[in-house]
């Protein structure tokens, strides 16, 4: 199982920027796709306080529930390019 989860909303230009640079980077991660409705959002809601979408966490250096597009993908340059 990958370290890294991305809960990820369909058609989220948001989304799409993390999931590119996820691939970019060639790492392995598990994909949640939340409901398009914030009220369902209770899982990334129990991850990061809020139903915003993009938010991975990743296991192997204790990020839980990181939010916003640029914060991750700067999140991932730095530690894994």
């Amino acid at each position: 199982m990958p370290d890294i989860t991305f809960y990820d909303l369909p058609g989220c230009p948001f989304c799409a920027k993390v999931r590119a640079k996820l691939d970019e980077l060639e790492l392995e991660y598990e994909t949640i796709e939340v409901p398009a409705a914030h009220h369902e959002r209770t899982e990334v809601e129990a991850v990061s306080g809020q139903t915003g979408v993009p938010v991975i966490t990743d296991e192997a250096n204790g990020v839980d529930g990181m939010a916003e597009s640029a914060d991750i993908v700067a999140y991932l340059e730095e530690t894994y390019a």
